[in-house]
């Protein structure tokens, strides 16, 4: 892949951009293996999934920069000003079509870009997101609501231009390096539908969904060809998102209960289990809970004798790893196997070291983020 921006020297964000995409791949397996032999030496390795080396990315997270008349969307430079990055060959075309009209847009509503040398303006980021179907998700990063209703009365005129599902405006009114707050504003829409696999799940704004389709959707065939291997009876989905992995392995007499502390991504978990059950494609009973992973599955282990020990627990925690508590608890749960999806190579060998009754039999490596370092282990455990 080429890069202009990459070659100018104004973005060097694709870090290994440069290396022939085989040999990327190649040194992202040596190193995912090479830190997991302490810990599961002779483990084998299925062949690694490879990614598109450019338009994969179905998100754009861009830094809003400029002025009111000339914003640029991209990253921040050295000096704390904007470095525009519209054009860049990550982003599906879609988005890229889309970020200049919403540049226009941000000029006509008068959104004035902050500056962070100066710590004023009202428009911090824009974050847009793009479905299978070519629907988008436009997410305006303020911070105050100061904007909000000119916001409003120009937004009939994006819906207009862009295929635009969902639009809202997130607040973050604090100067740090902080993407976005907890405070969510609706002004049209309200999910997004990822079609992942015949499987629609439901993005609502602050819903966590992995940034490259294709190898989200070979993620979760694989983990379900994992499950499917096992045939569990019944299947624990800790740190389960809108649902991808549970949907994915919900069967007619398998139970799945998924877990996630979001409220909002519980809720379209739900929707799209109804959905599948109504249009027949899945008659598998599902349960969805909002709650910590970790303290759901303490209390439920020591207060809930008539929920049963699962026959399989999925977890895909975030960066940190599931923790000591969590880890202990399947440790000492007598649960036969566990599927773990890891964005963080060195906290899942911390992890794995914590439970060693639960030996590691295969591991994938999938490659979400080509160019960069970052990776996704998918590990069956079994007891």
């Amino acid at each position: 892949m080429r890069c202009s921006y990459f070659e100018a020297g104004v973005c060097r964000s694709c870090t290994f951009l440069e290396t022939p995409y085989a040999e990327q791949l190649a040194a992202k397996q040596a190193r995912v293996a090479a830190t997991l032999a302490e810990v599961a030496p002779g483990l084998a390795w299925r062949d690694p999934v490879a990614s598109a080396e450019s338009r994969f990315r179905n998100k754009a997270k861009m830094v809003v920069s400029g002025t009111v008349d000339d914003p640029t969307l991209g990253i921040l430079g050295p000096d704390g000003r904007g470095v525009d990055l519209q054009a860049c060959g990550l982003h599906h075309v879609g988005l890229e079509r889309a970020l200049p009209v919403l540049a226009r847009f941000i000029t006509s509503a008068w959104l004035t870009p902050y500056s962070v040398p100066a710590r004023t303006g009202e428009l911090k980021h824009l974050i847009v997101t793009e479905s299978a179907d070519g629907e988008l998700m436009v997410r305006f990063v303020l911070r105050s609501t100061e904007a909000l209703a000119r916001l409003r009365s120009r937004l009939p005129g994006l819906l207009d231009a862009l295929p635009v599902a969902v639009a809202s405006v997130n607040l973050q009114p604090e100067h740090k390096a902080i993407l976005e707050g907890p405070e969510e504003i609706l002004l049209y829409g309200e999910t997004l539908r990822m079609r992942v696999n015949e499987i629609d799940l439901h993005l609502r704004p602050q819903s966590f969904f992995q940034t490259n389709t294709e190898v989200a959707a070979e993620l979760y065939r694989s983990a379900a060809a994992l499950v499917d291997a096992v045939d569990p009876p019944s299947v624990w989905d800790l740190y389960c998102g809108v649902g991808g992995f549970g949907l994915h392995v919900a069967r007619p007499g398998r139970s799945v209960v998924g877990v996630e502390v979001s409220e909002q991504a519980i809720e379209s978990a739900r929707v799209t289990s109804a959905e599948l059950v109504w249009s027949g494609a899945t008659a598998g009973p599902t349960e969805w809970v909002a709650a910590d992973a970790t303290e759901w599955v303490l209390a439920t282990g020591s207060t809930d004798r008539s929920r049963s020990r699962p026959e399989l627990v999925i977890v895909n925690p975030p960066r940190r790893g599931i923790g000591p508590r969590l880890a202990g608890w399947l440790e000492d749960s007598g649960v036969p196997h566990v599927v773990y999806s890891s964005c963080n190579v060195d906290t899942l060998a911390r992890d794995l070291a914590a439970m060693p009754s639960l030996k590691p039999v295969s591991a994938q490596l999938l490659d979400m983020f080509p160019h960069t370092g970052h990776h996704e282990v998918l590990v069956l455990l079994s007891r």
